[in-house]
C-alpha cells in the first residue's frame, strides 16, 4: 500500500510594492532565488536571511564585497546549515526588526503582516530601502550591492545575525557595498 501524502500546490509569493519593476534582472533572479528557498525550507515567508543566501549565490559583485574567500564560505555555511539546524527556531515566527510594524490580532491570536503576504516586514524593508538607495545614485534600478548594503544596515535582521555569527562586521560590509557600488556605478 502507498502512503499518499495530499500535495500542496506551490503558491508564489507575491513581491512587495511592486519592487520587480525597480530590479534590474540579476536582482529579480536573486528574488526568485530566495522564494525557491524559502518554499523549500517550508517557511511561511522570504526573509533577510533568505535574500542574503540567493544573494551571495547569484551576484559576484555581492560576493566581492566580502574580505576574501574564507570569510565568504563561513557565512554560506551557516546559511546551508538553516534549513537542517540553525535555523529550525525561525520557522515559524514573523522576522520582524521593528522596521516595520507587525500587527498582533489579539482575536485571532496570530500576527499578521501589513507589508506583503508572504514577506517578512524585514525583508520588504531591506527590498525598499534598496529601490532607495538606486533612486539616490539617479537609478531606476536596484542592484544586488544595493540590496547587500540594505541587508548589512538592518542590525536587527536575520540576515545580520548570519553575518555576526560568521564573524562579518554588518555595518562595515553595509559600507564596503556602498563603496563598491559607487565604483561600478562610474
Amino acid at each position: 500500500m502507498q502512503n499518499r501524502t495530499p500535495r500542496i500546490p506551490e503558491q508564489p509569493t507575491p513581491n512587495p510594492v511592486d519592487a520587480d519593476a525597480g530590479l534590474t534582472v540579476e536582482l529579480a533572479s536573486v528574488v526568485t532565488g530566495a522564494r525557491r528557498r524559502a518554499l523549500r525550507d517550508g517557511d511561511r515567508q522570504i526573509d533577510t536571511a533568505h535574500l542574503l543566501h540567493s544573494l551571495i549565490e547569484s551576484d559576484p559583485e555581492v560576493r566581492e564585497a566580502f574580505d576574501g574567500g574564507p570569510q565568504l564560505a563561513k557565512v554560506l555555511g551557516y546559511l546551508v546549515q538553516r534549513s537542517i539546524g540553525y535555523g529550525l527556531r525561525w520557522q515559524g515566527s514573523v522576522e520582524d526588526s521593528g522596521a516595520v510594524p507587525v500587527v498582533r490580532d489579539l482575536a485571532a491570536d496570530v500576527v499578521r503582516e501589513p507589508a506583503a503576504e508572504g514577506w517578512s516586514p524585514s525583508a520588504v524593508t531591506a527590498m525598499e530601502d534598496a529601490l532607495h538607495r538606486a533612486g539616490l545614485r539617479g537609478e531606476s534600478r536596484a542592484r544586488g550591492l544595493d540590496l547587500l548594503a540594505a541587508l548589512a544596515a538592518d542590525g536587527e535582521c536575520r540576515a545580520v545575525e548570519v553575518l555576526g555569527r560568521a564573524g562579518v562586521d554588518a555595518r562595515w560590509l553595509s559600507g564596503r557595498a556602498v563603496e563598491r557600488t559607487a565604483e561600478v556605478s562610474r
